[in-house]
């Protein structure tokens, strides 16, 4: 991906996102190939990659009984933060993505939004150059949604990267201006967003095209459904009968 783009991987369910994104960061070890952060190996010089890299986990665990500040004054200084930039980023960081009101309530009370966001914080503590979030934007309310996006969007225009992955096509049009489509393992398509959707109408439409996936056909559906409904009331009525 191009430094400073928005870059959002897109794929079935199963296809490869969350693996693939994990052997890029470090998390996961591949069984062959390299992954390098602006020319710099992340298994051969793994401390100098992570160095660059900000990242939000699918369902990551977050230690449930500190408070969203001593979560962040806690993972700041394993990064070997000094005491005073740790407050100062601390504070930013909870005041810009506005849950600030509850650097006093544990973890465990956290919402699913709340959740994201102080993990996202996690992510900026140490000013990164790339963002790596394994779908940010799941299981959040739009209010959250909003924030992170700006926050996203401002971290870009900055000259940070972000690569994200998602299921919702329209997020990923509004957001991203390169996409890279993966299934069953491999990428399939990649570039920027007018590359990879051609001709189609919409970034949902090529998806569909070239991952090769079925539609239903909504008549066939709808038939499926009259016939299930009519065994329902078939069995329905016979009870009735039986009983009246």
């Amino acid at each position: 991906m191009p430094r400073g783009s928005f870059f959002g991987l897109v794929g079935p369910n199963g296809a490869g996102k969350t693996t693939s994104l994990s052997m890029a960061v470090g998390l996961l070890r591949p069984d062959g190939g390299s992954a390098r952060v602006f020319g710099v190996d992340v298994w051969a010089d793994p401390v100098e990659a992570k160095r660059l890299i900000g990242v939000l986990p699918d369902g990551m665990a977050l230690p449930e009984r500190l408070t969203g500040r001593e979560l962040l004054t806690h993972l700041g200084q394993l990064r070997g933060l000094d005491r005073a930039t740790v407050a100062q980023r601390t504070q930013e960081l909870l005041e810009v993505l506005e849950v600030d009101e509850a650097e006093r309530t544990v973890v465990i009370d956290y919402s699913a939004g709340m959740r994201k966001k102080v993990t996202l914080a996690t992510a900026l503590l140490h000013t990164p150059r790339l963002l790596v979030l394994d779908e940010p934007f799941e299981a959040i309310d739009p209010v959250s949604a909003a924030t992170i996006r700006a926050i996203l969007r401002r971290f870009v225009e900055a000259g940070g990267s972000v690569v994200i992955s998602s299921h919702v096509m329209a997020l990923v049009e509004q957001l991203c201006d390169h996409v890279g489509v993966i299934a069953r393992g491999r990428l399939v398509a990649a570039g920027t967003l007018e590359q990879v959707r051609g001709d189609d109408r919409s970034l949902d439409d090529a998806f569909v095209r070239l991952v090769g996936a079925r539609v239903t056909s909504p008549d066939a559906l709808v038939r499926v459904l009259l016939v299930r409904l009519g065994h329902k009331l078939g069995v329905e009525l016979g009870r009735a009968y039986a009983f009246g």
